[in-house]
């Protein structure tokens, strides 16, 4: 459908809100309390701030029809005091229950991640929710084979030389890519740590921003989850061998179009904290 956009003059007031919130300058207003026109409206990056913003419902934007236009009230915002609470309090949690994440929440958490925002507004991510065994099993396999493949290399007297030339740090995880192994040998999974579900955000191999819009997306995602009484982490070892490995195999086993940027292993808490920790005094630079 072709995009369209236009100001219906009998709504508008000409408050001129629309024009300085529009980040492509589609909407012009020669002076003030002036007609507002459309420019150029080839470059409408369809972020919505113009529908968002106007007081009258003047602006018609076909991307944006009435059923996706939704008023609210700052009022019902949470208070400072309860958001600043809920980012202290926030952190991972891997002790994990045998209950598994009700599918509905699941989505809640997707619908948060969602909402992020994105470079230029693209929108360009994908979300996948693993919580079959066989798959999660398969998660597992894969970041631990990357990390097996990559030991062998820092352990060949022949390769060892070039391995530590090309990634100097590589060689202090020789220890836990060890334990790793050896913990998974009798059973114990320390890259997923028994979760029921693991939610993956990717994004097109193309996509000049795709690892920034998924991890502030995975920032979202996790707040809602610790709003559900849901415990996760971010799969740290599993993006790592993603990255090693560098042929897309995760990708293709999960059947993903495109790049996993990060990931988020979620389960029922077995328990929950009682306590949140201040952090390092932050240092803030002023000009």
């Amino acid at each position: 459908m072709e995009l369209t956009l236009d100001i219906n003059p009998e709504k508008c007031i000409r408050c001129g809100e629309c024009v300085k919130i529009c980040p492509s300058m589609i909407l012009r207003q020669e002076e003030k309390k002036g007609k507002v026109k459309v420019r150029e409206l080839q470059n409408c990056i369809v972020c919505g701030h113009c529908v968002a913003v106007c007081p009258t419902e003047a602006v018609r934007h076909s991307e944006f029809p009435a059923e996706k236009v939704h008023a609210f009230r700052y009022e019902d915002y949470p208070a400072p005091d309860q958001m600043m609470l809920l980012l202290k309090a926030r952190r991972s949690n891997r002790a994990f229950s045998d209950k598994p994440v009700p599918p509905e929440m699941l989505m809640q958490i997707v619908e948060a991640a969602h909402r992020a925002p994105t470079a230029s507004n693209a929108q360009e991510l994908g979300y996948t929710i693993v919580t079959d065994p066989a798959k999660l099993r398969l998660i597992t396999a894969f970041t631990l084979g990357v990390f097996r493949s990559a030991l062998k290399k820092m352990q060949n007297p022949l390769l060892a030389p070039l391995v530590k030339w090309l990634m100097p740090d590589a060689f202090r995880y020789i220890p836990v890519f060890e334990r790793l192994l050896q913990e998974d040998a009798v059973g114990n999974d320390l890259i997923l740590r028994k979760a029921k579900a693991v939610l993956f955000i990717h994004a097109p191999r193309e996509s000049r921003f795709g690892c920034q819009d998924a991890n502030l997306a995975y920032q979202n995602g996790s707040l809602m989850a610790e709003c559900l009484g849901i415990s996760q982490f971010y799969t740290g070892f599993v993006c790592s061998a993603i990255e090693q490995e560098k042929k897309g195999g995760l990708e293709k086993a999960l059947e993903i179009e495109g790049k996993i940027y990060a990931g988020m292993a979620l389960g029922m808490p077995a328990f929950r904290y009682r306590n949140y920790i201040d952090r390092k005094e932050v240092e803030v630079k002023r000009w």
